[in-house]
């Protein structure tokens, strides 16, 4: 019984891990691609009604957040963070290209790129692609909650004979 335990404990170790290093090379990769095209990055979020009144600290801090998410997963001790923190950010790019669906004209997507040959909407699916993803890494790290014997009230420990 015990071998049984440890192969499904190994396996959710192994899909966490996979998820893990999935959202290194993303951020990565995203993170990489925008600090080399800085400008044009930079000039893209400028253009976002949503964002053009942030668009330095956007610029840099989108990069940096990626980069520093990224480095979550390396130790396991803060994998579970990492995954939080990737679904956060995952549901926060999301609702971002939500509201440019119902609500802008035309926005040059300011991603990088495999990423930027993709419409508005194949994005937000690829998004929620990886917001999936963070929910199996976040389901198979935590652990479940042991159901415990739920003891009585004293006074009815106290009082056996009278009914409640």
């Amino acid at each position: 019984m015990m071998s049984v335990n440890y192969r499904t404990t190994e396996k959710k170790n192994l899909i966490v891990e996979i998820i893990s290093y999935v959202f290194i090379m993303l951020f990565v990769y995203a993170a990489v691609g925008k600090l080399l095209d800085f400008e044009q990055f930079r000039m893209q979020i400028e253009q976002s009604p949503l964002l053009s009144p942030f668009a330095d600290f956007v610029a840099w801090g989108v990069p940096v957040m990626e980069i520093l998410v990224s480095l979550l997963f390396f130790s396991p001790k803060l994998r579970l963070a990492g995954l939080w923190t990737s679904f956060t950010l995952m549901m926060i790019f999301s609702s971002y290209i939500i509201f440019v669906l119902n609500f802008a004209d035309s926005i040059p997507c300011s991603c990088g790129g495999v990423i930027a040959s993709l419409s508005w909407s194949q994005t937000l699916l690829f998004n929620m692609g990886f917001v999936f993803l963070a929910l199996l890494g976040i389901s198979l790290t935590q652990k479940p909650i042991k159901n415990k014997k739920i003891e009585p009230p004293v006074y009815m420990v106290l009082n056996k004979n009278k009914k409640y």
